[in-house]
This record gives structure tokens, sequence and C-alpha cells, in this order.
């Protein structure tokens, strides 16, 4: 396997996505390098109380590993006894504006190898955003760019990734979805119809996911970032945050798989917001836009239509 073709896709991607950031924000991003005493390691990008985003980082980690932890051979048994390696760009952004979505993308690939026996490999990832006021025109903004991307490698993909995204991103506690979804994929190591190695597809679709993520959403923060909004707009946010923090400690596979291997703590839990409030039982009362919410937007649909 190319590492240094990899790397250098992830390290670029990570630079111009933070490049586009700090140009819509204003204010720089923090540089953290740090490396993991068990293998590798990797640069964290991360923005606190900047001009527009309330919270954000664009992390790149390299890791390897002799064995790994019970997250992964749960899921795959046949990876027990094997040494490890994964590398790749995760990123979480919230905006301090109610009227902005929370998004979030990752795009990795991961090795498995084993003396005597071929490696394992496979690519993942995604990208989903979560509203807290829910604006049909930028959901399908968001979807349609997902579909784009995806376009070239088959008119299947899109469908069949979005669905697994919808399912993926679930509190099953809840019985609730965590935003309006997108797309999302792990596992993957087949070729395509068109004849090319599987790990030429697999990467190449990698690359067109991890690429079309600020067309996908930057646009979206340009809308609405000048939308006024009080105290109730920012209590609901901070209501519904709780339910992001939920999603990324409870069932969140990368979560788990972080703190159990041995990562970094601080780079694992950029993802979770600065501000946020719980209530016991609280439901949004019906005809307001807190519940439309609820009723429309957290609902899976077809929006790339």
């Amino acid at each position: 396997m190319d590492t240094t073709r990899l790397k250098d896709f992830f390290t670029g991607l990570q630079s111009r996505i933070v490049s586009e950031l700090e140009a819509f924000d204003g204010q720089p991003f923090r540089t953290d390098s740090w490396v993991r005493p068990e293998g590798g390691g990797g640069i964290s990008r991360l923005i606190e109380e900047g001009v527009f985003f309330e919270r954000g980082g664009v992390n790149f980690s390299h890791v390897t590993g002799k064995s790994l932890p019970a997250s992964a051979t749960a899921v795959r048994p046949q990876l027990a006894g094997r040494s490890w390696e994964a590398m790749g760009v995760s990123l979480v952004l919230h905006p301090r504006n109610p009227y902005c979505p929370t998004a979030h993308m990752n795009v990795r690939c991961f090795v498995a190898s084993k003396e005597g026996e071929a490696d394992v490999w496979w690519f993942g990832g995604g990208m989903d955003m979560t509203p807290y006021y829910g604006q049909r025109d930028d959901v399908v903004h968001f979807h349609r760019t997902c579909k784009d991307a995806l376009e070239p490698f088959g008119d299947e993909v899109y469908p069949k990734y979005k669905k697994w995204c919808d399912e993926y991103f679930f509190l099953k506690h809840r019985n609730e979805q965590r935003g309006v979804g997108g797309i999302f994929f792990d596992d993957l190591n087949e070729g395509g119809a068109g004849g090319e190695s599987p790990f030429e597809r697999c990467f190449a679709l990698t690359q067109a996911v991890g690429n079309a993520f600020t067309t996908a959403y930057l646009p979206i923060l340009a809308k609405r970032l000048d939308t006024p909004y009080g105290e109730r707009e920012r209590d609901f946010q901070a209501y519904r945050r709780g339910r992001y923090v939920e999603f990324n400690l409870v069932w969140d596979r990368g979560t788990l798989f972080g703190l159990q291997s041995g990562g970094r703590t601080e780079s694992i839990l950029m993802s979770l917001p600065p501000v946020v409030k719980w209530r016991y039982d609280w439901k949004p009362e019906a005809g307001t836009p807190e519940a439309e919410l609820y009723e429309v937007f957290l609902q899976p649909q077809d929006w790339a239509v």
C-alpha cells in the first residue's frame, strides 16, 4: 500500500479545508502536533471562540498498533492477532449561530497485517449535517452535493450510502435521528465496473467525498450567518447539541475505537460542542420551528430530488 500517497492526500485535504475555514471565519486555527506512544501521531487544527465558529476542529492522524481493541475485533473477528495502521482526516464544526448547522466529515483508510497473509484493508468515511432550525434548501444542497460527488462511481452508490448514513447516525436509545444525514460508508475495498483496481477505485471515491465537503457546507453557512437569533434559539441549540454528545459517546464507532486503542483523548473528543444543555422529558410546543425540526427534518427522506 502506498502510504506516502495516502498521507499526501490526507494532509493536503486538511490544509485546504482549514485554509477555507480560516478565510470564512477570519480567525486562525491553532495547530497542535502530537505523537502517540504506541505508534504514530497526528496534527490537530482547532478553533475555539472564533468570529463565527464557536468550536471546530480538523484532525489528521496516522496511528499504528500491534493488536486491535475489542471494539474492532468484536465486529471483525478475522482481524484478531493482526497489527494495524489507520490514517485519515476527521472534522466537526459547531457554529455559534443556531441557524447554521453543525457538520461532520471523516475520510480514512485502515490496514491490518499479519506475517504470511495478505493485508486486509478498507476505506471509510462520509459527511453529515445536523441543523437546529431546518431549512429545506440547505438540506437539498447538502445532499445534492453528496450525490454529485458519488455520481462517477455508479448511480446506486449515493442511495446506498445515504441510507447507510441514516441508519448509522441514529440514536437508538432516543429512537431519533441525529440530524438530516448525508452519506456514510465503511469496509470499502471493492473494484468497479470499469476494470480499475479495487484500491484505485476506493481511494478515488474517498478523495471525492473529502474534496466535496466545503462545497456542500460553506454555501449554507454563508447564506445563514447573518440570520438574527436570541436566547430562545441558543437555548434550543444547546439542548439539541446534547443529542450530538450522546451519539458520539454512546454509539460512535470511531470514538470508541480511538479511546480503546489509546488514541489522543483531546483530539478524539474535539467533536464535542462547547455549550450543551439537557432537560428532563422536554417536548417542543406544537406549531413551533423547534417542533418542525422533529416532524420534518429528522425524518429520513429523499432530499436530493
